[in-house]
């Protein structure tokens, strides 16, 4: 890996780090907060399944489908989604998203039947679709990119949070409601998990800022410092302008196959991750709950060390493949020690500890030579061709569960995508990356 950058500090610098502290105070915590009711909201599906299908006749190849349902309109809409955000302004667009979602997450109580989970999976894709590009784009118009590695982990930190405190909440909710008002247990939970994206939507209009000329919050010179280090990092960006220029670029194409390899991984966990732990011989919403969020922990830990490391080292490739080879690693032991719950929360702890680290480090690849109107564009499309992978990784998985009864080959499987993942990082050019 590169040799780290000095950590001695001029007066400038040192004001610069002062002031894009205060920057992170401000937008990072809200946005974590944002995209853990997101992702909540997203796969509790997830937990829904242990009683679900059950009540509702679904069949593993079934609910996979439907899980993956919501990626097609994820990828329909997402292209369209971030230039209006672009257009409309990141506040008023991001707490559209939000309260869309969450509407469309609460409807899921009422599902009788197969056709409306798929109508209902594939409505919440559409109305989700646009959030996290969007985030990336934001973040932006506030960091450059030696600042956005790590900024981007934080953020990504919602999906182990969520995991850790989502998983334990969704159990217990549906043991404790269950049969509460007539109702089962995974409807009280859908219903309780989508308020408060709902009123964080409606908190996003007042809090978050379109951009550094509106932030109230930053004097005139803390606006300029801000301002003054995107633009010498736009300097750099080598595809900047119309949007589609981001189309004919073929590394945009490159980062595409490489996050889809990525996202096979991450949502193969998060779907499917309550059956994993379920099939070791656990039994009980919140027992299954608690165990669920283990793996989370350590994809809490390894996401952060990794992102502060990539940006104080400005080292992008290797710190990518590390981490999806640590996947690669976790998926086939899982495979292997499936049948002792010790050994493969152990396995899986290692598989989301680099999967989970891939997504956050992987943005810094894209940011590095996408700007302007090609950035919107440009990483909507990476976020929502790789997001494909969250169509295909549960669907993939579910028919081979049915077909086998097993879910082993599905963990080689999801090994090999991490694995050519890596070898596809390899191929970009470090000159352009490391930054």
């Amino acid at each position: 890996m590169s040799t780290p950058i000095s950590t001695a500090e001029s007066p400038d610098l040192a004001r610069e780090n002062a002031v894009f502290r205060k920057v992170v105070r401000r937008i990072v915590p809200f946005l974590i907060l944002c995209y853990v009711f997101s992702y909540l909201d997203r796969v509790n599906v997830g937990f829904a399944k242990l009683q679900m299908s059950d009540d509702l006749g679904f069949s593993e190849a079934a609910y996979g489908l439907g899980a993956g349902l919501f990626f097609i309109g994820y990828f329909l809409f997402e292209v369209p989604s971030n230039l209006m955000l672009q257009r409309i302004g990141a506040r008023t667009w991001i707490a559209r998203i939000m309260i869309s979602w969450g509407l469309v997450s609460a409807s899921f109580m009422f599902v009788t039947n197969e056709a409306m989970f798929y109508v209902l999976r594939f409505l919440l894709g559409a109305a989700e679709a646009g959030f996290y590009p969007g985030v990336i784009l934001y973040c932006t118009y506030w960091f450059p990119s030696h600042r956005r590695a790590r900024v981007i982990a934080m953020f990504m930190s919602a999906i182990p949070v969520a995991g850790i405190f989502g998983n334990p909440l969704s159990g217990w909710i549906m043991d404790r409601f269950q049969g509460v008002n007539g109702w089962q247990g995974w409807q009280w939970m859908f219903l309780l998990e989508a308020i408060p994206a709902l009123l964080v939507g409606v908190a996003t209009l007042f809090y978050l800022d379109d951009g550094v000329r509106s932030a109230k919050w930053l004097s005139d010179d803390e606006k300029a410092v801000v301002e003054r280090a995107i633009a010498e990092d736009s300097a750099h960006q080598t595809v900047h302008g119309r949007v589609w220029d981001a189309f004919r670029e073929p590394k945009v194409w490159l980062m595409c196959l490489i996050y889809f390899c990525f996202v096979m991984g991450q949502y193969a966990l998060t779907f499917w991750m309550p059956t994993f732990v379920q099939s070791t011989g656990i039994e009980g919403n919140l027992a299954i709950g608690v165990l669920s969020a283990v793996p989370y922990l350590a994809a809490l830990v390894a996401m952060n060390v990794f992102g502060r490391s990539a940006d104080k080292r400005r080292e992008r490739r290797w710190h990518l493949v590390v981490p999806s080879l640590m996947g690669a690693v976790g998926f086939s032991l899982a495979a292997v020690w499936s049948g002792s719950t010790v050994l493969s929360l152990i396995a899986l702890s290692f598989a989301a500890a680099g999967v989970l680290t891939c997504a956050p480090l992987f943005w810094s690849l894209p940011t590095a030579f996408l700007g302007g109107a090609a950035a919107a564009a440009g990483l909507a499309v990476i976020n929502s061709v790789g997001n494909l992978a969250g169509f295909v990784s549960p669907y993939m998985i579910g028919a081979l569960k049915d077909a086998t009864g097993s879910t082993s080959i599905p963990m080689y499987v999801l090994a090999l995508s991490l694995v050519v993942g890596a070898a596809a990082v390899l191929t970009t050019k470090k000159q352009v990356v490391n930054r």
